[in-house]
This record gives C-alpha cells, structure tokens and sequence, in this order.
C-alpha cells in the first residue's frame, strides 16, 4: 500500500496539514485486519533476512529486527498491542513498536519493499492458510457422511424429482450425494492453493526496487513455490480473494441445499430425521415447537456469502493499474467468507452426526409414494410391451391404487390382469422395495451394492487427503 499516511515526521515534508482525524479513521483498516498480524511478522522477518544476506542492511541489524518482531509477536498474542487507528494499519503498527524497542534499526526494515507489496503478501499467506482450515472442515463433514452412510444401507426412501416421489432409495445414497459436492468443493479450493503459490514480496510499490533483494530467497522462506513475475500485476492482483468468495459461495450453498433437505425431513409431516435437542431451538409462544434453527441460519448465510463474492467483483471491475486503496475493501468480505463457511462446515459436523434417522418413517413415505412404479413399467418391458405402452398401463394402475387406497405391490391377481395379461405372479418379488433399490445396481446407482463401491472410493479419498493435512 502507497504511503498515503506516513508517521507525522515524513508527513510534514509534503503536507502542511495533518491528517484530519475523519480521514485517519475513515481510511483505516487496523481494527478487522488483525488477524494478519502473525502473517505480517513471518513476512516482515523473512524480509530483514534477506536484507541482511545481501549485504542491504548489516546482519547485526537484521538479527536485531528479527529479535524485536518475535516480542512484537508476543505481545499481540498476549492481548497487550494497543492497536489504534492512528496507525492506519497493522503493517505500520508492528513497524511502529518494532522501532520503539530496538531503536532506529526498525527504521531499516522497510528498506525495499512497499506497504503494496508487503500487504499482498500478507493476504496471501493468510488466505493459503486459511484454505487449508476450510479443507480440513471439508475432510470432517465428508467423514460425518460417509460414517452416517454406512450406518444406513438399510434403510429405503423416496428419492425425489419436482418434490414429488420418484423411486425408491436407500438413505446411504442421499446422503453421499453431498459427500461428493463436497469432493468437487475441496479440489476447487486446491486448485486455488495451488494458483496462489507465487509471492508478491519484492515487486515493491508496483516497479520492483533497485536494491539487490532476493526474492527466491523470501518467496521460499514463506512457504511459496517462487516469487511473481511481474510487479505491476503483484501488488494490484486480487485475483485470489475473488477465487476464495467463489469458491465459498459455493460450498455455502452445497451446505444451504443439505440444510434446507434437513428443516423439509424434520417437519411433522416427514419425520424423516429427528434432529438432536442441543442444535434445535423452541418458541416464545409456541411450547411444542421444536425448530430445525441452526439449519435455516447456516442457509440464511448462503446469501451473505453471495453478498461477499458480488461485492469483491464490483470493488475490482474498474480499478486502473496499480495500486489504489480500492484494494483495501478486498479483505472484510474474504474474512466474513472465510468465518461463516468455517463456522458452517464446524458445526454440521456434531449436527448431522447426532441426527437420528427415521426408517419406518422413510419407508412408509416411499411406499404410499408408489416409488415402484417405474420398475413395474420396467417389468413389462421386459414382457415385451413396448416401453411407452407399459408406462402408459403403469400410470393407469397408479390411478386405480391410488382411488382405492392400495400400494401397487397390493394388487390381487385379478387386478393385475386386467392391466395386462402379461403380468405374473413373481411380479410382487419384483417390484419390493427392496428389490427396487437392488436392481438399480449401475455404477453410482442406489442399490447397497453400488453405494458400497461409492464408500470404498470415498475411504480411498479420505485416507490419502487426511494424511496429506496432517502432514502439512
């Protein structure tokens, strides 16, 4: 960031005026960008490193610097920094107590680099963080699914198509439907660790410097795979934080679907799932109300998160090159992202986890749903009626159950032979629920079988990534 405010000292030098205290905290970012702190230190120390290395500043004092920055560190993290909005940043905040303990060394640690540089480094780093904490939640709620699941091949219900029942499905099935959204979301935020290997640190105001700074040195000395290429692009590119809200927006609303299926199965007239008591609230007129909450809140949020990712984009859309304090408005809506999808992914963990599920229920709903009557158009298919013809009996059959309160398993033969003469007695084998959902034997298909093979793609998946973050 430009110095548009300098300690008064430099400050007086150019201006007549000091700055008007509106415009100290109007132009601010101090107070919700402390988080950055500890990212700021790393950076600042791998920075006085390398000046020192090369000979910019003496080692003594790059020692010095390093030394101080550890208290500074400490101090933050003890809750005893004072961080005021005088300061403008918390960039020129730690540069500011640096120098008060050790003294005019703390004056050189600024020695080719910007502020520009110096807070696209830190973002940086803070958000490649950060997605790793996202994808550890991600790994915690797949592992809820795929646990659920497995508990669960038993267990038929409708599955749904216009909200309407469709065919018979096991639960396991339902449920690793989102195991697998979730799959999609984690590799979308590994593609964006990745994109955001390189380090800003060193392309300076947006010319580079024309000291002798070594950034492989600092780039590898922060964990990044190679500095950027270009400096005008490195300290105006916030291509990363639009990434992150899009790919948060994204899993939000994967949680926002899964949420609003909950609150619809855990209504009095599913009861599909029983939400346990502790992730429920009540109300203030109502004594019998037992409300799904946290589940409406986590889809409430899914628009806030929208919210972040349009206004990033809008923020970014006409800003000309290089830096300009636009650029500050890029982080309260990447922290808000980064906070509401934590928070989400935390606390369906123990939510779903603890969530009884209803199989008597699930079952009842599936059989006075006529959920098999695909599957009985399929049987006479495979008589010889040409498929438009059986669905066309099929739904006659439903019409006639449906006015004399039958499943369609319930028929007498008499009833199915005046559908067709070509219906038998094994059709009631045929069309159980069971064997419904065990024809549907196709790869990604319903059937226990093939749900089995989903779980043990899933265990695979699970068992590389997990020792991955763990090593990392």
């Amino acid at each position: 960031m430009e110095q548009q405010k300098q300690e008064s000292e430099s400050r007086s030098g150019r201006f007549d005026l000091p700055a008007n205290e509106l415009v100290e905290k109007f132009n601010a970012t101090i107070l919700f960008e402390q988080r950055g702190c500890p990212f700021d230190i790393r950076n600042s120390k791998a920075h006085a490193t390398m000046l020192g290395r090369q000979g910019i500043i003496s080692e003594e004092d790059a020692a010095l610097i390093c030394k101080g920055l550890d208290q500074v560190g400490e101090e933050i993290k003890a809750g005893k920094f004072v961080f005021s909005v005088k300061d403008e940043d918390i960039h020129m905040a730690i540069e500011k107590r640096l120098t008060e303990i050790i003294g005019p060394a703390g004056g050189r640690l600024h020695t080719g680099r910007s502020r520009n540089d110096q807070t696209a480094t830190t973002t940086k780093m803070y958000l490649r963080s950060a997605i790793k904490d996202v994808q550890k939640e991600i790994r915690g709620l797949q592992q809820v699914f795929v646990k659920k699941a497995e508990g669960n091949l038993d267990c038929i219900m409708p599955g749904f198509t216009h909200m309407q029942v469709g065919q018979p499905i096991i639960f396991s099935h339902w449920i690793m439907a989102f195991f697998w959204m979730l799959e999609r979301d984690f590799t979308r935020f590994e593609d964006l660790y990745r994109r955001a290997r390189f380090c800003p640190l060193g392309s300076a105001a947006l010319a580079g410097t024309d000291f002798p700074i070594d950034r492989q040195f600092t780039a590898r000395s922060l964990g990044f795979e190679g500095p950027t290429e270009n400096s005008i692009d490195s300290v105006s590119d916030r291509d990363h934080m639009v990434e992150f809200n899009a790919a948060a927006a994204m899993c939000q609303f994967h949680l926002s679907r899964l949420c609003e299926e909950l609150v619809m199965m855990s209504s009095q007239p599913f009861h599909f799932v029983e939400m346990s008591d502790d992730f429920c609230t009540g109300s203030s007129i109502m004594p019998q109300k037992k409300n799904p909450d946290i589940a409406e809140k986590i889809r409430g949020k899914t628009g806030r998160m929208y919210g972040n990712l349009m206004g990033i984009l809008t923020t970014m859309k006409g800003i000309p090159l290089a830096y300009n304090t636009d650029l500050s408005e890029d982080k309260e809506p990447v922290f808000d992202s980064i906070d509401t999808l934590l928070d989400s992914l935390q606390i369906l963990q123990p939510m779903v986890s603890k969530m009884q599920v209803n199989k008597d229920a699930m079952r009842r709903a599936t059989d006075m749903g006529y959920a098999n009557a695909t599957d009985l158009a399929d049987y006479l298919a495979k008589k010889g009626i040409p498929f438009r013809e059986a669905h066309h009996l099929v739904g006659q059959m439903v019409n006639y159950a449906i006015k004399h309160g039958k499943r369609l398993d319930d028929f007498t033969d008499e009833e199915y032979r005046q559908f067709s003469p070509r219906i038998e007695s094994d059709i009631r084998e045929k069309i159980s629920l069971e064997a419904c959902v065990n024809a549907r034997n196709s790869y990604g298909g319903t059937s226990p079988k093939a749900v089995a093979v989903q779980l043990s793609h899933a265990y695979r998946i699970l068992d590389c990534e997990l020792q991955t973050l763990k090593s990392e």
